[in-house]
């Protein structure tokens, strides 16, 4: 006899549906997995044996093998533990396999027959609702699994539960959303309230969360650009259900699920200057997302951008203008979204005081020079806005006047996005909604000067040295300086302001 269990391969964002099928046949006592295992499968032996044990069903003393179908798929990771055991639990006749036909299982099995916490449980219960099926997860991963809509959700503590739901011994209770570690709001441990002064600083940081523009910050050390960076999230309203679906999808397949299993709040990710290009783009032995992918639908922030190495920098051009990233390998493609909002931070020059009219660079232009050389032209031109950050005075730091709390600017980068999804809609843009990922036919509508603010754009453009891809960076800036006004056009002084954020020497 033959028994099959379903389960899934994850392959990127999307898995893919695998077959387990276990044959017990006479021969000398073996067990073989087939189908291109990795070493966590081949491992899965021993955990089965053990908890074969625990179950006090004594492991066949036959020919046992498996075959994990299509063969030319790798397959990777420990939750195929339980539909193995299932399957060859089928192929003894222990239980009726055919209960098992509409389901997908995944799961972790431990010495004492216990299902550990698997990777990927959202993706694999959206698969699973797709397919009209139902899911075994372990029960760690019930709150994660449950945000998928699957109304199918089996999530069992141990092995022994999943047999005696469907044989009918006892029923496991509908897995339900929990609410008790969901937060009412926003709270965070830093405020946009915390910085004083910088009055320039957050007007470039409001319109770049209105608009999803990526943003460069350069000033001398302790001017407060690592500061203001942290607090930008603080200002970002929450992600739709869709974006906090494929966010969490993104966590999960690499092992990062919060506990209420849903990310409602956009990414924030800050890897150190001295990560390697894989961690960063994602990849490696088993294709994991790296920091760009991790940060989809969020803002990936590179403090001391310069330190970074150079061949890591590079690597974010392409991402940056197609929104995802594709690693390629021998035998497969794999694609992870990357709609993220770049913000940079960097010193003016390698001692940092550049430009600084309290204290001066010994060293200076050079030192500038070769210290900003360190960042490609074409990775400078994808910032929509370049701000100098100054330091603050020492009379600021007493100021007793009200600085605005993150909440209040929040609620008008909230309204200045509405517009623009709302404008996105119109124009049949489903994806892409915010004015700093704005393309193509979308692009020309919404940036449409009137005579005055074109006339004033092009003298702008024929004085400067600036790219067409600069161009369209002004003017999408500018969009978002309207919308922040609730203006129908693009006004020339939406322009000017948009300008004075790209111009080359502005900084």
């Amino acid at each position: 006899m033959v028994a099959k269990i379903k389960t899934v391969a994850f392959i990127g964002m999307r898995p893919s549906e695998i077959t387990v099928e276990a044959q017990i046949s006479p021969g000398i006592a073996s067990f073989c997995i087939v189908g291109l295992p990795d070493k966590t499968v081949g491992e899965a032996k021993e955990r089965i044996r053990s908890t074969f044990y625990q179950l006090g069903i004594g492991f066949p003393a036959k020919k046992v093998i498996v075959n994990m179908a299509p063969a030319d798929i790798p397959k990777g990771g420990s939750h195929y533990d339980l539909p193995i055991a299932l399957a060859i639990l089928g192929a003894m006749e222990a239980i009726d396999i055919s209960l098992f036909e509409n389901t997908i299982s995944i799961g972790e099995l431990g010495l004492d027959g216990g299902l550990c916490y698997v990777s990927g449980a959202i993706c694999a219960a959206m698969l699973a609702n797709e397919n009209g099926m139902s899911l075994i997860c372990p029960k760690t991963c019930e709150n994660e699994a449950a945000w998928s809509g699957n109304d199918g959700i089996i999530a069992c503590p141990n092995i022994i539960t999943v047999i005696n739901h469907f044989s009918g011994v006892a029923q496991v209770a509908k897995a339900e959303i929990s609410q008790n570690n969901l937060r009412n709001g926003f709270e965070y441990d830093v405020d946009m309230e915390d910085v004083y002064g910088q009055l320039f600083a957050k007007r470039a940081l409001e319109i770049a969360a209105s608009g999803g523009h990526n943003l460069l910050m350069i000033g001398s050390p302790g001017s407060g650009k690592s500061m203001l960076a942290a607090r930008m999230k603080t200002i970002l309203p929450p992600l739709s259900p869709v974006e906090a679906l494929e966010t969490t999808c993104i966590y999960s397949l690499a092992g990062m699920s919060p506990d209420d299993g849903l990310i409602y709040i956009p990414p924030f990710r800050e890897p150190h200057h001295s990560s390697s290009l894989i961690s960063i783009v994602g990849g490696g032995s088993d294709a994991k997302p790296g920091e760009l992918s991790l940060a989809h639908n969020g803002i990936l922030f590179l403090d001391e951008l310069p330190e970074f190495q150079r061949q890591t920098i590079d690597a974010l051009r392409q991402p940056l203008e197609t929104n995802s990233i594709t690693v390629a390998r021998a035998k497969e493609h794999i694609t992870y979204p990357a709609n993220i909002q770049l913000v940079a931070a960097m010193n003016p020059c390698k001692c940092g005081f550049f430009g600084d009219v309290q204290r001066q660079c010994q060293k200076a232009p050079r030192c500038a020079t070769e210290y900003r050389n360190r960042i490609s032209g074409p990775i400078l031109d994808r910032f929509d806005i370049i701000i100098f950050v100054n330091s603050i005075k020492v009379s600021e730091l007493f100021e007793k006047a009200t600085r605005e709390c993150s909440e209040t600017i929040r609620k008008r980068v909230t309204r200045a996005r509405e517009v623009q999804i709302k404008r996105a809609g119109s124009c049949g843009s489903n994806e892409l909604k915010l004015n700093g990922k704005a393309r193509g036919k979308c692009l020309s509508d919404i940036t449409r000067l009137e005579s005055a603010s074109s006339s004033f754009f092009q003298r702008i453009v024929q004085s400067t040295n600036i790219s067409a891809r600069g161009c369209h960076k002004i003017l999408r800036v500018a969009r978002t300086i309207a919308d922040m006004e609730e203006s129908t056009s693009i006004q020339k002084h939406h322009v000017a302001e948009a300008a004075q954020y790209k111009l080359p020497g502005n900084c």
